[in-house]
């Protein structure tokens, strides 16, 4: 598993290991009921403190990316298929906003993104 920290982008560090390794499960490259690194040694390789890697590994219990078993550590959870979809229709909007934008900065209409949409469906 691989994990970058990046200490100039802003982004809180538990944030960042959170949003990783939610992705990395998303696609595939962290299997079900794989364990994770331990929070402990986690936190040694990225010389962070183990509070922020419990933090990552908390969020990622409540959304249900993760299971823990009490002396035996963290582990990738059942891909929950609709929570996979809701992941994917947020990403979806999120593109769909920024097209808007772009599209606002050319002034285009509504029907040219719609026929750009199509276009782009046909190839």
């Amino acid at each position: 598993m691989n994990i970058f920290i990046d200490n100039k982008g802003g982004v809180p560090i538990y944030d960042q290991i959170y949003t990783q390794i939610k992705n990395q499960i998303i696609n595939g490259d962290i299997h079900e009921d794989e364990p994770l690194p331990s929070m402990r040694n986690l936190a040694k390789d990225l010389r962070i403190s183990v509070v922020t890697t419990k933090r990552a590994y908390d969020e990622l219990e409540k959304e249900g990316f993760v299971y823990t078993i009490p002396s035996k550590g963290c582990f990738v959870a059942q891909k929950n298929v609709e929570l996979l979809r809701e992941e994917n229709l947020k990403k979806i909007e999120d593109y769909m906003q920024k097209i808007i934008q772009l599209a606002a900065s050319c002034n285009l209409s509504k029907q040219d993104i719609v026929d750009m949409f199509y276009i782009s469906l046909e190839e």
